[in-house]
């Protein structure tokens, strides 16, 4: 039988979470501190999962940037989103240099996907709407550079 959510410790709260998906350490601590639990008691508890590998900022941070570059996003906006997450930038770097290597990640090629899924293959033909494409690039997470270069793409077409 399961227990009240008022009645469950913060190891129960956050196995139940973790069940559901991956969380960051931060991320599943705020979550616990909402649910009226002491800090204290939360950090021993995330320390113990941590130690069992029933939590792990790693897994977390690759499920989320597998996620990401699913839907299409950059890889600055992916690193910006970790960080809001409490994920060590060190710690998301090397995640996302090790996602980069196992699925040959092109974000040129994304970018210019991207930029042709929303706006078709037409090159922009004033200014205000090449500034308009590279803004969604950048809102999409693409640096500059490849901002550049996907405009630039599309007049190769």
């Amino acid at each position: 039988m399961h227990k009240a959510a008022s009645q469950m410790s913060p190891r129960e709260h956050a196995i139940d979470l973790l069940a559901r998906r991956e969380y960051g350490r931060e991320e599943l601590r705020g979550r616990l501190l909402a649910k009226g639990h002491v800090l204290e008691d939360i950090d021993q508890a995330l320390e113990a999962l941590a130690d069992q590998g029933l939590q792990s900022d790693r897994r977390f941070a690759e499920s989320f940037l597998r996620g990401r570059l699913m839907r299409g996003q950059g890889p600055v906006k992916m690193l910006a989103e970790l960080g809001q997450r409490g994920v060590d930038r060190a710690l998301a770097r090397e995640a996302l240099a090790e996602l980069e290597r196992e699925e040959s990640v092109d974000w040129y090629r994304l970018a210019s996907e991207a930029l042709e899924r929303r706006f078709g293959r037409e090159l922009p033909a004033d200014p205000r709407e090449r500034a308009r494409r590279e803004r969604f690039l950048a809102g999409r997470g693409f640096d500059f550079d490849q901002v550049r270069e996907a405009i630039r793409a599309l007049g190769d077409h």
